[in-house]
C-alpha cells in the first residue's frame, strides 16, 4: 500500500474545479474523490526519490463545500485513521458572496520542545484550532502565505541532529540545510504539524518566497552574491531551494491552463525521473533572470489577487539595480492594469513592504544612493557593510522600482473603473502595521494602503520593537531627512502615515471584501493559545481614502 507521506494541500481553487497536492511513498495513481461525485486522479512524478501529484478535481459546482478523501492506488489515506479533525472540504466561490483572505508571514516550524514554545502559539495552529471546532464558523476562503514558509538558514535543534546523522556539521553550510533532500526534511516539519496539516488540506493556499526559504538577504547586492558564489555550497544550496519551492509552493499557484502550458511541468512528468528537467529550470533562473517568472495573478471574482516575486527577479547591478526586472515589470504592470473595470479590489503581495516607517525607508533610500557611489568609494564599502549588517533591502532600497510601483498603484487607482481599494500585502518584517499612501499633488480618489503582516511563528527581539516604534516617531522622521539629504536622495513620489500598530506577535490579517467594501481585522495570538482581535477597521467607510480630508 502506498504511503501519503505529506499532504493533502488544497491549492487553487475556482467554481468548477481545484488542485490538491500530495507526496507519496512510491509511484503510484492519486485520486481525491468528492462527496458529491467531483474528482480526480493523477500519476505520481519523481524528483529527487520523492514522489508526489497535482491533482486537477473536475465536476465542482460554484457555492459548494463537499468533503473529499484522498486514495492512493485505490486504498484511503485521508482522512487519517481516527483522526480528530472534521473532514477536509473543497468550497468553491459562488456569486456575490463575501470572499475573507487572510495573510501572514514568516513561519518558524520548529516543534515546542517539553512542551514549551519558545516563541509563543504558532497563529495557523490556533487558526486550525478555532476553524475544527466549529466547521460552520466563519472561515477564510483564501489563506496567502507571503514568504518563509520554511527556514533554511535557521533551522530546529531536532532538525539538526537529523543533518548530523547526514554530514559533518563543522563544515559549511553547518547547520543550514545544503540540498533538495534537506528541504524536503524541512517541509515535512512545516506541514505534518497536525493542525497545519489539516488546515492546509480545507483551505485554499498560495504561496510566494522571501529570503529565509532560500537564505538570510538572499540577493542583497551584487556584491553579497559574488561572495556567496565563491562559497563551496552556495550553488547546491540554490539549486535545491528553487527545486523544492516549485515543488512544494510553486505548482499549486497556477491553474489547470496554466500548468497546462508550462514547459518544465510537461517535461517533469513526462521522464521517469524529473530532477535534471527540474534542475535545468533553477540553472536557467540562476543565469537568467528574465526567463523564469515565479509571480502570479488570481482573480477571485471582482478581486484581483497579483503575488510578485520581490527576490528572484531583482538585478543587481548597482548602476541599474532594480526590485524588478524590466520584463517582470513589464508583466506586473500588464496584470495590474487588464481589463479596466473587472475588479472591484486590487491587492499586490509582495514579501517586502512596500511602505515602511520613514527613518527605516530614508535610511535604506540613503544606504543605496551611497552603496551607488554618490558619496565616493569609501562611503560605498560602508553603504554595502551597513546594507548587509541592517538588512537594508526592501522597495526603499530600490528607489527606483519604489517610484515605479507608486505610479502604477496612481495610475491603476485613478483609471477609469478604478478598483474600490488598493492594498499592498507584505510580511517579512516580524510586526504589523497599516500605513495609508498619499500623493502630494492629488491621488487616487480610493483608499491606497499598505497592509503587513508578520509573523505566523517567530521571535520578536525587543531591540525590533523598539526600533520599529521610533521609526514612525516625529524625531525619527527627522534623522531620516538628514540621512537622505546626506545621501541627496529624490524625495519620494508618495506620502503616507501610519494608520494603525506597530503590532508584535504572532498574528494574522483577514481582509473581507464584499461588492465595493473591505473591512479590515488583525488577529494575535494569545497566552490562552487562542487567536484574539487586536484591531478591525473598514477601509471603504470614509475612514481612508478621500472620504478623509487631511
Amino acid at each position: 500500500m502506498a504511503e501519503l507521506r505529506l499532504g493533502p494541500l488544497l491549492r487553487y481553487t475556482d467554481g468548477s474545479c481545484a488542485t490538491v497536492w500530495v507526496e507519496t511513498g512510491r509511484p503510484c495513481t492519486a485520486e481525491v474523490r468528492c462527496s458529491d461525485g467531483a474528482g480526480g486522479t493523477a500519476p505520481t512524478f519523481q524528483v529527487a526519490g520523492h514522489h508526489y501529484a497535482l491533482v486537477t478535481v473536475t465536476g465542482l459546482r460554484p457555492g459548494a463545500s463537499p468533503s473529499y478523501e484522498v486514495l492512493l492506488d485505490g486504498d484511503r489515506v485521508w482522512p487519517l485513521p481516527g483522526s480528530p479533525f472534521p473532514p477536509s472540504v473543497i468550497r468553491t466561490p459562488g456569486a456575490g458572496g463575501a470572499v475573507r483572505v487572510t495573510f501572514g508571514s514568516c513561519r518558524w516550524a520548529a516543534p515546542p520542545a517539553d512542551g514549551k514554545d519558545p516563541v509563543g502559539a504558532d497563529a495557523l495552529d490556533t487558526l486550525a484550532v478555532r476553524l475544527a471546532a466549529d466547521p460552520d464558523a466563519e472561515r477564510p476562503d483564501v489563506l496567502l502565505l507571503l514568504g518563509d514558509q520554511v527556514y533554511a538558514d535557521e533551522t530546529s535543534e531536532r532538525t539538526q541532529r537529523w543533518l548530523a546523522g547526514r554530514r559533518d556539521l563543522d563544515e559549511p553550510p553547518g547547520s543550514q540545510v545544503a540540498d533538495y533532500e534537506e528541504y524536503c526534511h524541512l517541509y515535512h516539519e512545516s506541514w505534518l504539524d497536525p493542525e497545519v496539516r489539516w488546515l492546509l488540506s480545507t483551505v485554499p493556499s498560495f504561496m510566494i518566497f522571501d529570503d529565509h526559504d532560500v537564505v538570510d538577504d538572499w540577493n542583497t547586492s551584487a556584491a553579497w552574491l559574488a561572495d556567496m558564489r565563491r562559497t563551496d555550497w552556495w550553488q547546491e544550496r540554490l539549486m535545491s531551494g528553487l527545486m523544492s519551492y516549485w515543488v512544494h509552493q510553486h505548482l499549486g499557484n497556477l491553474s489547470p491552463a496554466e500548468l497546462a502550458d508550462d514547459p518544465t511541468w510537461a517535461a517533469v512528468r513526462a521522464a521517469p525521473d524529473g530532477t535534471e528537467a527540474l534542475r535545468a529550470l533553477a540553472e536557467k533562473a540562476d543565469a537568467d533572470l528574465s526567463s523564469v517568472r515565479f509571480s502570479y495573478r488570481r482573480d477571485f471574482g471582482r478581486i484581483r489577487v497579483v503575488m510578485v516575486d520581490s527576490r528572484a527577479a531583482r538585478v543587481l547591478d548597482e548602476d541599474r539595480r532594480a526590485m524588478l526586472d524590466a520584463g517582470e515589470a513589464d508583466w506586473l504592470r500588464a496584470q495590474v492594469l487588464a481589463d479596466p473595470g473587472a475588479y472591484d479590489h486590487l491587492l499586490i503581495g509582495t514579501s517586502l513592504p512596500w511602505l515602511l516607517p520613514h527613518l527605516v525607508h530614508d535610511a535604506e533610500a540613503w544606504d543605496a544612493a551611497l552603496c551607488a557611489g554618490e558619496r565616493g568609494p569609501r562611503w560605498a564599502r560602508f553603504g554595502e557593510r551597513l546594507r548587509r549588517g541592517a538588512d537594508l533591502e526592501h522597495w526603499a532600497a530600490f528607489p527606483r522600482s519604489f517610484a515605479d510601483l507608486a505610479a502604477l498603484v496612481l495610475e491603476a487607482g485613478t483609471a477609469p473603473g478604478a478598483p474600490a481599494t488598493v492594498c499592498v500585502l507584505s510580511g517579512d518584517v516580524h510586526h504589523a502595521y497599516i500605513a495609508e499612501a498619499s500623493w502630494p499633488s492629488g491621488g487616487p480618489h480610493v483608499p491606497v494602503v499598505q497592509l503587513t503582516c508578520s509573523p505566523v511563528h517567530n521571535s520578536v527581539p525587543l531591540s525590533m520593537r523598539i526600533g520599529f516604534r521610533f521609526g514612525w516617531s516625529a524625531p525619527a522622521r527627522l534623522l531620516g531627512r538628514l540621512l537622505a539629504r546626506h545621501g541627496r536622495c529624490s524625495r519620494p513620489p508618495v506620502k503616507w502615515r501610519k494608520r494603525g500598530g506597530p503590532w508584535f506577535g504572532n498574528q494574522l490579517m483577514t481582509l473581507t471584501l464584499h461588492g465595493r467594501s473591505a473591512r479590515l481585522r488583525l488577529e494575535r495570538t494569545g497566552a490562552d493559545e487562542k487567536l484574539h482581535t487586536v484591531h478591525e477597521t473598514s477601509l471603504t467607510d470614509g475612514e481612508f481614502g478621500a472620504g478623509r480630508r487631511r
